[in-house]
């Protein structure tokens, strides 16, 4: 579901990063819609913009970490 926006974000994110670091972005397609402080801020005016399901919302920050989540297996319970 954003692979596009997501594969935008990482080819561009040191650039991104230099520009809107702490920010949240707007992304749709390939093209940043705004930068915003919160994820509450940036949701709610893409919402009045754009139809749900056709934009991504993404912290900007340097790294890997700024797009991947780690689960922890501790977390889940194990198979009997």
């Amino acid at each position: 579901m954003f692979e596009r926006e997501l594969a935008y974000f990482i080819k561009h994110q040191d650039a991104l990063a230099a520009r809107f670091q702490g920010k949240v972005l707007v992304i749709r397609g390939e093209e940043v819609f705004g930068a915003y402080d919160s994820a509450l801020e940036a949701y709610l005016l893409a919402q009045e913009k754009f139809p749900a399901g056709t934009y991504m919302i993404q912290p900007c920050e340097p790294g890997r970490g700024a797009y991947t989540v780690t689960v922890n297996s501790s977390l889940i319970p194990a198979q009997a």
